[in-house]
């Protein structure tokens, strides 16, 4: 867009008087003024005479005209409010419109490819669960089993959490064998002493592994299981998922996570001849596996055992409650915390404050920002006195 002078004063020098400048392509016109002492006399320079005067002025409207060419568009815009030298305003551009971010709530649906399984959930008068998928996980990986009246008998029972990584199938894999395994061990062993219902339970766990090995698929899984037999108690896990027992609204860690960090797994994985490191505040088995003991994980399965440790506790009054979770959970809420959030719920008859106990602890993991799967069992013992 060019800016030219529409009246200039016919004196040598210019007078201070409005000179409009028209602008083609816009219907604007611009004053400019020149004030007295702008100007100086036609004996004060070599440099006042009407010819430097003119080029400088040109100059000058050569700047004018580049920085009007920015805030015009080259199509016609409405007209604006002229700029005058008695009131000093400026040219206002207009406001853009308002852009609406939506909330990033908006963005929780599954990721594409996404299984399409989000929660799970399931309840009776004797135990609820409740899993949630994490943030950006194409597929849930944890699983869940939950069995009731084994052998017809009410106060036999096995519950466990599984945690997978690397895939889903190890956790499938292991929900729908080990428990059998393990009750079809006990069986046959026909004994009831502590130390021979906990060797069934390990070979439970041993005989899941070598199985699911055979398939030779990729990943694995931590588990947490527990049987209930004859007023018994008998915990197990492989892996950072746990077992935490309200006593009389106390919270005790019945097991107690396998990962490289903890001295006598680190100590045992070197002495097999593997290495741990930490990267980033995390211990990893030859840099790679956060958990030393599991199922599955065949291509380190020199050094992640399926080994479980277990105790046997018999149910007393005061045990109230057992929870099972996945470290989606523990990675973010304490012990104590877990049992003093669940065991108002717990406490009542009704069997849907059971299953909410469950959602309030997952939701809570999320809400600080665990972005892991999540899954929250919770059993009441007092059925299985």
């Amino acid at each position: 867009m060019s800016c030219t002078v529409a009246t200039i004063a016919s004196s040598p020098v210019f007078s201070p008087s409005r000179m409009p400048l028209s602008c083609k392509g816009s219907p604007e016109t611009l004053t400019l003024t020149l004030a007295p002492h702008h100007i100086q006399a036609p004996d004060a320079s070599p440099c006042s005479s009407p010819t430097a005067l003119r080029s400088r002025f040109q100059r000058g409207a050569s700047a004018l005209r580049a920085t009007r060419a920015m805030d015009f568009d080259a199509s016609p815009s409405p007209p604006r409010p002229s700029c005058s030298s008695g009131g000093g305003s400026l040219l206002k551009r207009k406001r853009p419109a308002r852009i609406d971010i939506p909330a990033a709530e908006a963005f929780a649906a599954a990721p594409a490819g996404s299984d399409g399984l989000g929660e799970v959930e399931a309840e009776s008068a004797r135990f609820s669960v409740y899993c949630k998928r994490g943030k950006r996980r194409l597929e849930m990986e944890d699983r869940h089993r939950a069995s009731l009246d084994l052998r017809d008998d009410p106060q036999m029972a096995f519950f466990a959490i599984f945690d997978g990584h690397g895939g889903k199938k190890a956790a499938e894999f292991a929900s729908e064998n080990i428990g059998e395994l393990i009750v079809e061990e006990v069986e046959k062993r026909g004994g009831e002493s502590c130390s021979e219902i906990e060797e069934a339970v390990k070979i439970g766990y041993l005989k899941t592994d070598k199985e699911f090995l055979k398939a030779e698929e990729s990943g694995g899984t931590c588990c947490v299981t527990a049987l209930l037999r004859k007023g018994n108690l008998v915990i197990s896990n492989a892996g950072d998922c746990r077992a935490v027992l309200s006593r009389a609204g106390k919270a005790e860690a019945l097991t107690s996570d396998h990962r490289p960090s903890r001295a006598d797994e680190k100590d045992r994985i070197e002495n097999l001849g593997g290495y741990v490191d930490c990267y980033r505040g995390i211990w990893r088995v030859q840099g790679s596996l956060a958990v030393s003991r599991g199922i599955g994980d065949s291509s380190l399965k020199q050094w992640v055992i399926p080994e479980p440790e277990t105790k046997t506790l018999k149910i007393t009054p005061e045990f109230e409650f057992l929870i099972l979770a996945s470290d989606g959970l523990w990675d973010t809420v304490s012990n104590q915390e877990a049992v003093d959030i669940a065991r108002p719920l717990c406490m009542e008859n009704d069997k849907s404050p059971l299953l909410s106990a469950c959602k309030v602890l997952a939701n809570l993991s999320a809400s600080r920002g665990s972005r892991d799967d999540i899954s929250v069992m919770i059993i009441q013992l007092q059925h299985f006195i």
